[in-house]
This record gives C-alpha cells, structure tokens and sequence, in this order.
C-alpha cells in the first residue's frame, strides 16, 4: 500500500498511451487519493475494498484500470458494475465512455429498471465489454440468458451501502454467486456496516482495504439552495426569476453540453440579459475575450460547461447557478467555488429535476450541511420589485446625471401644453414600458446613393452558422417541410436600400413582420432564440427568416394566438421591441374571381378565406 497521501501524475501510473492522451485533454493531471491508491492495485491485479465518500474520484479509480486491462478484440462481457440507481448507472456508464475515447471499438451498455427490454437487448447482443446496470434489472438478464458472464474479468460494487440501504443486499449475493471466482473484484462503500463486511469477506480475495477520509467542505461563504423543476422551460423561468428577485453582480451558469450553453445565452439575451457562452470548442482568443467582458461588467451572465469554466477565477461572481445537475460532489463542489472568494459571501442555486432529488441528499450527507429548498417569488412580488428598481433608478438619475438638456426640453413642453407634471412623468413612464425609440438617434453607418448593399443574413445563406468572429452557434439545419430557403432580398437600385422580397408560403405557415433588422446588428440566431423562448416553439418550428435593413420577416405556423403576438411585440431583440403583425397575404397574383366575390359581400378577410383562394396582392399587417 502506498504512503498516506501520496499523490502521484496521471502520467506517472503506467496506463496505456491511448488512455493517458485522453486524461490530457480532458486536463486530468492530479488524481485523487483514492485514485492514486486504488489505480496502481487493480492494475496488479489485486482486490481492493475501499471506503470513500461519494465525489471523491471512485469512477475514475476503478474505471481507467478496467480499461487499460480490457481484452479489446473480445465481444463478451469481461466487466460488471452494479450500482444502486439507474442515475448512477447511466453516469458511471457515460465516464467509462468519455475515459475510453481513444479506444477503437470499445463498447458500453446501461441497464436499468423504467427502460425498454428491447432497447437493452439489442445493446447486450452487440457485445459489451463492460455492463454498467441496477440490481433488478441486471438479475432479470440473467435469468433469461440475455447476460453472459461466463467470460467476467472484472465485477465492482458501487456505492455498496446504498444498495444495502435499498434492500439490495440479497441480490448483490445473488449476482454475486453467478459469476466466475477467479474474477477481480473491487468494492467501494461510504461506510461499512457489517454485512457489506461480511460480502466482502465472501466474495473478495485477500482484498487491499482503501479508507479515504471525508475532506470535502463547500466554502462557509457560500449560501446553498435548490429548486426543482419539471422541465427546461421551467428550469429558464426559475433563472428569470432568481435573476429578478436576487442582487447580483456577475452569474455564472453551469450546463451539461456545448450546443446547451449557446441556446441558453440567446434565450436570456432575448430577455434582456447581457450574457455569453463559454464552450470547450471555442478559440483561446475568443474565450479570453469572454471572460475579460465578464471581469469588465461588459457581461453580467456567463454559460459554461465544467470543461470551460476550469481554471475560472473571477472575483465578481457573486452567483453560481447549477442549470443542470453535475454528475458527483466533486463537481459541484468545483462549482460553487467560483464564488464566496477572496473573503465574499455568494450564493449557489441547484436546479434539479424530481429523479435528482437524491443527489441533494447525497449533498447534505457529504458536505454535512442542509441545503434549503429556494421559493421563487410570485408575479407580484417581481412585479414591485421592478417598481423598486425603476424608482431607485430615477432617484440615481437624478443625483448623478447631467440632465440640463433634458430639463429644458420638459419645462418648454410644460410650459406650452399646460399638462401637470405627474401626468408628463406617467406618460414618459408608460413610452418606456411600451420601448419607445430612443430620443437620441445612434450613430449609424452611411448609406451611400446607387451603393451595393451585402446580401442579407437568411437562414440559407450560413447553413445557421453565424459568421460573426468565427463563433459556432446553434446548427439551424432541420428536417422539416421549410428546410430549403431562398434568397430573400435584393437592391432597390433608386434608393441603394435593401428591400425584402415575400416569396409564397409553405404549406402550413404565416408570415411576420419583425421591427429589427441589419442596422440593429440582428441576425437569424437572435430571431430564432427570442421566439423558441417566448413562444415555446421548436426551433425546427421556425420557418424562414429573412433579415431587412431595419426589419425582417420570419415565417411561423399558422394559428398563432393573439395573446401571444401580443406578448411577442414587447420582446427585446438587439435593444428593439419585436413589435411584431401577421402579414395576411404573399405577394403573389391576386386572384381576380375571389375579389370580385369579397367586393359582392360576402365579409371574409384574406387571412380567413380557404387556402385555394388565399392569393392575395400586397401584404397587409395587423395586429396579431
């Protein structure tokens, strides 16, 4: 056994090449000490019994020498991991994955109780090399013969209290005596009541006992809660709300995926929030720049994966924002120590789903603390505290401002109109509820007479690619009857000024007139996130956006409700309400019958009349 904390290089513990280039780039450097412990053993062959806490490294411990042991050009079962949850299940499987990468042809199967037999037997049939799965479920492949272990190298125990604690234990036994005794058997435990001792004497040979002592503490400066939710829209309203009841300073997002930190950054934009992502795929340029606008306050939001936000140390993150779960303690402890620093208080929000409700438990027992559950406040109370917000706002303005020009501006107005005061307040008040156009024009680029505008930014032209400093945004690319897009603009050559041509309309769709365009900086992603977010819609949904000079057009399906359109029109695109109306006909041929026919009386409107008639001579907006 080695030294008590002795800490060694990955690279330092003899695993093959194809393993170790994948811990350098997923910037594995350190390991744990139950990692540094246990690797070396089971590499020798040895039985290990180890009691460690969870989020200490257990996966990782016994998973990278299984790997470096596997007999690759096999097609049988040669590892058997049993664990308490299909959650557990399903991420210790994902780790073997993502440590195996480098590995040609490695091949992992989860089962679990809730899934399809046929979704597992098809896997099992491909031949696994390692078999992650749950008590029950794995007994019942047994029984039928769907699982093999004939040829079993490897068995693991994890989290061998848990299961005892579930009533597990007899068919732990059971799976147990199923399988070959000259196999190498590894078993992790929080604790060690006496019956998983007396499994282990049973079942373990000579085995090397492990114990790692809890060292794992959340700083004392963090305030922890957690609010559960029953779906993604639902996880983004408790952001918004958190976000408003909250005073923060700079909020830092955690998500699972790269394609997640994207869509999440352009939903809280079109809310108008000023946030980023921050992705593993993005150029060190790029990400440089990112997190300098966050130390700046140029952003106040940042959306990251774990692998993006290593080595973050910023000392203006006052809120760490769990979006989705991390996959152990450890992780979330990295989490939450972005903020508290340097002798500040911060505070952690952990957004879970009801099947996650165990690893808040998982929590509490490990870090020896209770973590509240966190009530979001009611519309009301968002609501005053937007009018608390906006008087303090004046009441700063006021005593910080030059406001000369302004006052002038107000005392002539009141003079010649004769309007009181109050009443001139309110209805600048109510113009800014309603985003009004600023009273100072910005600053805009000339537009040169007979000049060649460039082509507008559709949908078709970057594939949903933004072009913008070489950021990858969402792919937009999708199967559905709108997924080929034409070029939808061209010159007015009298007026150098891009004018935005209406094709016909797929089937099933209607078009939108949108008050943001080009000047605004807008383009396609901004459109498509706004309205995923406030509409609820699939992206794939989203029909054809065609971006104008200073507006744009998008086609929707038919049927949008107009207490919708009426809450689209306030949404904030690129510091532009949306102020969005149905155009009710395309610019095709009028059909001269049907106008005789509505000239006759007969009171249909165009937008109602019956799709072989719904040709119609020139757009018409209104109000949805």
């Amino acid at each position: 056994m080695m030294a008590e904390g002795h800490v060694l290089n990955f690279s330092e513990l003899d695993l093959p090449s194809d393993i170790s280039k994948t811990l350098d780039e997923l910037k594995y450097q350190h390991p744990t000490p139950i990692q540094s412990k246990t690797i070396p053993l089971l590499l020798k062959g040895r039985d290990v019994l180890g009691q460690a806490q969870t989020g200490t490294g257990k996966t990782a411990a016994f998973a990278l020498p299984i790997l470096a042991r596997l007999d690759r050009s096999g097609n049988s079962v040669q590892t058997l991991v049993l664990t308490p949850t299909r959650e557990l299940a399903i991420q210790v499987s994902a780790s073997f994955s993502r440590y195996a990468a480098g590995i040609k042809g490695f091949r992992v199967v989860s089962i679990y109780g809730g899934q399809a037999y046929d979704i597992q037997l098809r896997a099992l049939k491909r031949g696994p090399h390692v078999v992650v799965g749950t008590p029950g479920r794995v007994m019942d492949h047994i029984r039928r013969k769907t699982l093999r272990l004939d040829k079993l190298r490897f068995m693991v125990l994890d989290e061998a209290d848990e299961m005892l604690r579930m009533g597990f234990v007899d068919d732990v036994e059971w799976i147990l005596q199923h399988t070959p005794d000259e196999r190498q058997t590894c078993l992790f435990s929080a604790t060690m009541p006496k019956q998983i001792q007396h499994i282990a004497n049973r079942h373990l040979r000579d085995p090397e006992r492990i114990v790692i002592e809890a060292r794992h503490t959340a700083a004392e400066t963090v305030n922890q809660r957690y609010w559960i939710a029953n779906g993604k829209d639902q996880k983004l309203e408790a952001i918004i709300r958190f976000l408003e009841a909250e005073h923060t300073e700079a909020v830092l997002v955690f998500v699972r995926t790269r394609q997640m930190t994207t869509e999440l950054s352009e939903k809280l934009e079109s809310r108008g929030y000023s946030s980023a992502a921050l992705s593993g795929d993005m150029a060190q340029r790029r990400r440089e720049q990112t997190v300098d606008q966050l130390k700046r306050g140029r952003i106040n939001i940042l959306i990251a994966t774990d692998v993006a936000a290593r080595g973050l140390d910023i000392d203006r993150i006052s809120h760490v924002i769990n979006f989705d779960a991390p996959q152990d303690v450890e992780s979330y402890i990295h989490r939450i120590g972005r903020t508290g620093r340097a002798g500040r208080s911060g505070e952690a929000l952990l957004i879970i789903t009801h099947r996650e409700r165990r690893f808040v438990k998982t929590l509490e027992r490990v870090l020896r603390l209770k973590i509240s559950e966190l009530l979001l406040p009611s519309h009301e109370e968002m609501q005053q505290r937007r009018i608390d917000r906006f008087t303090q706002t004046i009441a700063t303005t006021v005593s910080r401002s030059d406001l000369s020009s302004y006052r002038s501006l107000m005392e002539k107005f009141i003079s010649e109109s004769a309007l009181p005061p109050v009443d001139v307040a309110a209805a600048l008040a109510h113009m800014l509820d309603e985003g009004v156009e600023p009273l100072r024009l910005q600053k805009r680029r000339k537009l040169v007479p007979g000049r060649k505008e460039k082509p507008s930014k559709s949908r078709e032209i970057d594939n949903g690619k933004q072009q913008d400093r070489g950021r990858k945004a969402r792919n937009f690319e999708v199967t559905s009857p709108i997924e080929k897009f034409h070029k939808s603009s061209e010159t007015d050559s009298g007026r150098g000024k891009k004018k935005t041509q209406i094709k016909s309309l797929p089937k099933g769709m209607e078009r939108f007139r949108v008050e943001v365009g080009e000047v605004h900086g807008a383009n396609p992603s901004h459109l498509v996130g706004a309205l995923a977010n406030e509409a609820m819609l699939d992206s794939k949904h989203i029909g054809k956006i065609d971006i104008g000079s200073d507006h744009s057009f998008v086609d929707l399906p038919e049927g949008m409700p107009k207490e919708l359109l009426r809450d689209l029109k306030k949404v904030w695109v690129c510091d532009q309400r949306l102020k969005i109306v149905r155009v009710q006909s395309a610019l095709d041929p009028v059909d001269e019958r049907q106008k005789k026919k509505v000239k006759k009386g007969k009171k249909r409107a165009i937008g109602n009349t019956p799709k072989k008639h719904r040709k119609g001579s020139r757009p018409t907006f209104v109000d949805g």
